[in-house]
């Protein structure tokens, strides 16, 4: 009976060893690059498409020199590279860091840049929930600190290289909540909730004056006084369309 149990003793303690010899880490091969060669290696892999790996290298770069010019710019790529991979909220993290940690850095512009093109490529797809049945409780949130971040960026950089897009996208955004909150709109003036509609078509008219939904609220202004029996604000409403809009398709009645 001893002899089994010393036997089973040795059997495990040969069986431990060999699993430990099994899950062994293999070397890092990074542990004595230095911190350009780290970040030359995961700016190759990030060029490459490999952004997992190059974000894996930009991290050790940080951790093992967080000072330098090196780190820095690490932390502008491991924005990117988050950016690139989908990855929203850690590519806002990586740039608000940056910002906070940098806010004179020559480049910091391009941490505002980012923060947009995260927001904006991240809610950009929202606008397709205008066909979702709960659309009213939906709230734009990305597309508006897209925004907003876009504005800060061309009002604090204007000369910056990354303004004359920043503008672009900022146009399409203002076009896209404007549209957001018309759809708002018709979603309850379809369900008969009349002075909802009107508030919200006005909140669009008001928030958003120069948008071209501008021509789709007024309409919904219109059919919503008109069923809520309010003759002369319904009146109103389609005379501010007749001027602005005279060959509105909302006047035709083909809407």
């Amino acid at each position: 009976m001893r002899l089994s149990i010393s036997l089973l003793i040795v059997l495990l303690h040969a069986a431990g060893l060999s699993g430990c010899g099994l899950t062994k880490e293999k070397p890092d091969e990074t542990k004595n690059w230095s911190p350009q060669r780290l970040y030359k290696e995961a700016k190759d892999e990030i060029n490459s498409g490999n952004n997992e790996k190059g974000i894996k290298l930009l991290e050790t770069l940080q951790a093992r020199y967080p000072y330098g010019r090196f780190a820095q710019q690490a932390q502008l790529d491991e924005a990117y590279a988050y950016y690139k991979e989908d990855e929203t909220a850690q590519a806002l993290a990586a740039a608000d860091r940056f910002i906070k940690l940098h806010p004179n850095h020559a480049n910091v512009d391009y941490a505002f840049y980012l923060k947009g093109l995260a927001n904006f490529r991240d809610d950009l797809g929202m606008f397709g929930i205008f066909a979702s049945d709960d659309l009213a409780e939906r709230d734009p949130k990305a597309a508006r600190e897209s925004f907003d971040t876009f504005r800060e960026l061309i009002t604090r950089f204007p000369e910056s290289r990354y303004a004359p897009d920043s503008i672009k996208r900022m146009k399409y955004l203002v076009n896209a909540l404007a549209l957001h909150e018309v759809r708002v709109a018709d979603y309850y003036y379809r369900r008969g909730a009349y002075l909802a509609a009107t508030n919200r078509a006005q909140e669009a008219i008001n928030t958003y004056p120069q948008a071209p939904a501008l021509e789709e609220a007024l309409s919904i202004m219109a059919k919503s006084y008109e069923a809520m029996g309010l003759k002369d604000l319904a009146a109103d409403a389609t005379k501010v369309l007749q001027k602005n809009f005279p060959q509105s398709k909302f006047l035709s009645g083909k809407s």
